[in-house]
């Protein structure tokens, strides 16, 4: 059906695959801004797609929230611009549709079915590139490696899209979408925690105004 390609080819193809384009030229840092944008972006495409119109209070929590964690990624990116920017607009756009389609679908199946029929969806496209790919490179199998395409594939891709899915259906889409404010800042403390890289002055400032900006739209009418 149209909904799964749409899950399919935005959150499985589209957006990994502009993102990597992105950090050619891109800080991760600065691709940060991508995920500091989503939650509001799928917001909006929700309110387009189910006809639901959150209450003006989440709007401001929500704008307010974005506005938050994009502040704090420029400010520790330096605010340059660069030219993947155009990559991480188009990776925001087809995520954040992905995202409301998988959200509607899992309220007429389980969100297991939903990310793994967008997988099926996806297997003419990525078994032949799978091919290309180690026919141009040997593969270099190392614990590590291992380790990390395994989490990717079953923790990352799969198990974590259905938690996601199967909440968005729970407690509807635009409310859901706020909860993932907190990924930069989730993802700055496991860069901490795992890789040993300092933790900037302002990120509990960011975190805290993040968290009071998440509160408001759970309470919010959605």
């Amino acid at each position: 059906r149209a909904g799964l390609a749409v899950v399919a080819g935005g959150v499985v193809v589209g957006f990994p695959l502009l993102t990597t384009l992105a950090l050619q030229t891109s800080t991760t840092s600065h691709a940060a801004v991508v995920v500091g944008l989503l939650p509001l972006t799928t917001a909006a495409f929700a309110a387009v797609r189910t006809g639901r119109r959150p209450s003006r209070t989440f709007w401001l929590a929500a704008v307010a929230g974005a506005a938050v964690v994009i502040a704090f990624t420029v400010q520790q990116s330096g605010g340059a611009l660069s030219t993947g920017d155009l990559y991480l607009f188009g990776a925001l756009l087809v995520c954040a549709a992905g995202y409301t389609e998988g959200g509607r679908l899992a309220r007429e199946m389980p969100g297991w079915q939903v990310i793994g029929w967008a997988l099926v969806f996806c297997l003419p496209l990525m078994v032949p590139a799978a091919a290309v790919a180690l026919a141009l490179e040997p593969v270099r199998l190392t614990a590590h490696g291992v380790v990390g395409l395994v989490w990717v594939a079953a923790g990352s891709t799969f198990f974590g899209l259905y938690v996601w899915y199967r909440g968005m259906a729970a407690i509807g889409i635009p409310r859901a979408s706020q909860l993932q404010l907190a990924q930069p800042l989730l993802t700055l403390f496991w860069s901490v925690f795992l890789l040993g890289e300092s933790l900037p002055l302002a990120a509990p400032v960011a975190a805290v105004g993040v968290l009071v900006c998440i509160a408001v739209t759970q309470r919010a009418k959605s």
